[in-house]
This record gives C-alpha cells, sequence and structure tokens, in this order.
C-alpha cells in the first residue's frame, strides 16, 4: 500500500508497509539527516533507543503518533510491536542511536522481519565515533601514522570472536575507537599497552555532540585514572592512537592530494610528479 505525498512543491511516493531504521546520529538534532528528520516528523509509530537518543530528537515525533521506549522491551516484543504496526497500515520508524549499522543490533531486528515477511529499509545516520572526532578536532586517518580506524569493543558479557580480542587489534598500531567499554577502562587499558607503548594518546569523549558533552585526554599510562576523577562510566567513547597527537607525531604529516607537486587526473603537478 502506498499515497502519495506533497514535499515542498515536489510530490513524492510514501510507502506504508515497511519498518525504517533511522539512525538518530550522535546526540545533536541538528546532526540528522534531511530524510530521517522527514521520517521521524512523518511516522505514526516510533519504536526508540530510549536515554541514547536526544530528548530534541523525540520532540520531532508527532503528538499522535504511538511511542515506544526499547529500553525495557526484549527483541521480541520489539519486533511484535514493528510487525503489529505495518499489518495496521501505519508508517513505522525503528529510531537507533548513532548509525544503526554499528553497534545497533539491526541485524536481528530485520532477521525477526524476515521472518514474518515484513520488509524494511535502513537509513544512515551519524555514528558518534565522527561526532568523537568532531569534538576531539581530530583526523583518525593521518597520514605515515594511521591510515586503518578499527571500531571495537572490549569483550564482555557478548563474547568477542576468537581473531577481535583487543590485544590483537592492537598490535596493528591503527587508530582505535571502542565502544561500550568505558566502564572497563582499566582492563581495556590493560589489553591496549600489549600492543601500543604506554605514551600512545588516548581521548575519552562522554556523548558526543551533547549539551553535557565531556572530554578527557590523557595517555594509556594515566587516562583510567583520570576518566576515574571525572565519573564517566557510560555512553562514552575510547578513541586511541597517534592520529590524536596531530602537533606532535602528526605534525607536518601531509597527503599528496593537494601537494603542489602531486599530479593526478583533475591537477598537473608542479614538478608533474605521478603517483
Amino acid at each position: 500500500m502506498s499515497e502519495r505525498s506533497k514535499q515542498g512543491g515536489r510530490t513524492e511516493r510514501i510507502e506504508r508497509r515497511k519498518v525504517t531504521f533511522v539512525g538518530a546520529g550522535p546526540g545533536d538534532p541538528d546532526l540528522l539527516t534531511v530524510k530521517g528528520k522527514r521520517l521521524i516528523e512523518t511516522a505514526d509509530l516510533v519504536v526508540y533507543a530510549g536515554s541514547l537518543v536526544h530528548p530534541d530528537v523525540l520532540r520531532l515525533i508527532k503528538p499522535e503518533a504511538e511511542r515506544h521506549d526499547s529500553a525495557k522491551m526484549a527483541l521480541e516484543e520489539i519486533a511484535r510491536v514493528m510487525i503489529e504496526g505495518v499489518s495496521a497500515g501505519k508508517r513505522v520508524v525503528r529510531l537507533a542511536s548513532g548509525d544503526p549499522s554499528v553497534f545497533g543490533t539491526i541485524s536481528e531486528q530485520m532477521d525477526e522481519l524476515d521472518a514474518a515477511g515484513v520488509p524494511y529499509e535502513i537509513v544512515p545516520g551519524v555514528s558518534s565515533a565522527f561526532a568523537a572526532a568532531a569534538a576531539l578536532g581530530a583526523e583518525y586517518t593521518l597520514p605515515e601514522l594511521s591510515q586503518t580506524v578499527i571500531l571495537t569493543r572490549l569483550e564482555g558479557r557478548t563474547p568477542m570472536p576468537p581473531k577481535e580480542n583487543l590485544a590483537s587489534l592492537a598490535s596493528h598500531g591503527a587508530t582505535i575507537v571502542l565502544f561500550l567499554s568505558t566502564q572497563y577502562i582499566r582492563e581495556a587499558v590493560a589489553e591496549l599497552l600489549k600492543g601500543y607503548p604506554k605514551e600512545t594518546p588516548v581521548a575519552v569523549v562522554q556523548k558526543a555532540s551533547w549539551p553535557d558533552q565531556k572530554i578527557v585526554r590523557g595517555t594509556l599510562e594515566d587516562i583510567a585514572q583520570k576518566v576515574k576523577e571525572a565519573g564517566i562510566v557510560w555512553t562514552a567513547l575510547v578513541i586511541v592512537g597517534d592520529a590524536l597527537d596531530r602537533k606532535g607525531k602528526g605534525k607536518g604529516k601531509r597527503s599528496k592530494l593537494y601537494d603542489k607537486d602531486f599530479s593526478h587526473g583533475f591537477r598537473d603537478g608542479e614538478k608533474n610528479v605521478n603517483r
């Protein structure tokens, strides 16, 4: 079933019979995608991720829409609510914090929808990993220091695949962004020290892009104590790697892209130097 709606002078086709997973971004409502904002505002039923979604984002939901906070819901209940909503012809939005594809648990929800024959789509959002980089004024991929970014977590009640333990990942020396691990900061540091030297820079960003955002900087040697003193436990990311040392190890590290002597398909270098 579908209908046609006019948006900004144009007519577009809106499919009702599906679930739309929408990335709510890291917090700041201005970081919602235009499409995500429109879908939230027009939804008839919204299942949202409790305290992880900023209240100002939830205020975009129209007053008459049905709301469900998934914080206290099990997978089966979340799926049932969405499936029943679609069956009733409602526009259903599953609102996930950050980007749904990163620790968003959408795979298991899609499995439930697949089993019920309910279609769905995914609308990406700004991940907290990148909101944290913005807050730090950092580029995770500095030339000659780090060209790889690893998004991962410390093993907890959810086991890690055998080849993805934190010590093994740390051995690459890449930029690591740790989700869901700040409450175990000392254990995380112990694993990271098996791959990084103790002077490796670390930053912890709590509630990136929220008004009460908090940033703690240090090294692997002192970050655990600093985080404890700052009282940071939840909703924070741990970022590790030399890419954070832009004015130190990263000073003078430049890519070839804008080098005046570097030629590429859109510009001839002064010395016509090819890659």
